[in-house]
């Protein structure tokens, strides 16, 4: 379906994509206007896989179904979507390599907080898995301000929340483990074994702060699961649409909860 819409003169992307508050996104047809200029950017779709999730942060979900929508109506043969709409940056990174994408769809605005008066973002990363180029996102804002429709179908939401594969038109929807093929990545490229040492030695103690943002599940995969830390090391791996009304920027100002835990620590004890 061929959806009439106008130009937007403020989507000028960085490397880091595009970021504005969740209201701005909301309007009618601004995030339609963008996406629609990234995949006329990249065309042709006709045949090609997408990567596509983020960061978990509030109107996540929202855009992933509208994004699906999009991706289908322009001609994508795959879109490989992390369970529960999560996907960390890195992670889209290696996914995007190890499937041979053209590239991946990323919602994050990275450090920023979330929440409905808060900031979202959207980023395309290449077929290399890291940031566009800035000719592409030159490119991309040339077609922000030119732009006069999208394509779009509708189409029941897809269960973000179960592992599954849908056929929707020539479009195979496939919600994947968004941890599993990262870790087993870092699992590759560091020993592991070794690394494991360090949790049987009595004097050896840490706590990582997800603070509630998209890092939780990979901390908790890699460092508990696979490493055998103590099962209390990860602190805040939930991924929130607000991250639990914090702001997750790892600072003093904002990680107070693990610089308590450190000032606390038993004497004699490595905080490292």
């Amino acid at each position: 379906m061929q959806i009439k819409t106008q130009p937007f003169t403020d989507q000028k992307p960085g490397t880091s994509g595009l970021r504005k508050k969740v209201r701005q996104f909301q309007q009618p047809a601004y995030l339609e206007t963008f996406v629609q200029a990234v995949f006329n950017t990249i065309a042709p779709c006709t045949g090609k896989t997408l990567i596509l999730g983020g960061d978990g942060r509030f109107y996540n979900r929202e855009a992933i179904q509208i994004i699906i929508g999009m991706a289908i109506a322009n001609g994508f043969a795959q879109i490989l979507v992390g369970k529960g709409g999560i996907l960390s940056t890195p992670a889209a990174s290696c996914v995007i390599r190890k499937y041979q994408a053209c590239g991946g769809i990323i919602l994050s605005a990275s450090h920023n907080p979330g929440g409905p008066e808060e900031d979202f973002g959207i980023k395309f990363n290449g077929d290399n898995g890291g940031p566009a180029a800035e000719t592409l996102t030159d490119a991309i804002f040339q077609q922000t301000l030119s732009i006069e429709h999208y394509l779009k179908v509708d189409t029941d939401e897809v269960d973000l929340d179960t592992f599954s594969t849908t056929q929707v038109a020539q479009c195979k929807i496939k919600v994947i483990d968004p941890v599993s093929d990262y870790a087993d990545l870092m699992e590759s490229m560091f020993d592991f074994d070794l690394m494991k040492s360090l949790f049987t030695q009595g004097n050896f103690r840490m706590c990582f702060d997800a603070m509630h943002a998209v890092n939780g599940p990979y901390a908790k995969e890699i460092l508990e699961n696979r490493l055998g830390a103590p099962t209390e090391i990860v602190i805040n791996e939930v991924p929130l649409t607000d991250f639990g009304g914090g702001h997750p920027d790892p600072n003093l100002v904002h990680a107070h909860q693990l610089v308590q835990r450190l000032n606390n620590l038993p004497a004699g004890i490595n905080p490292m």
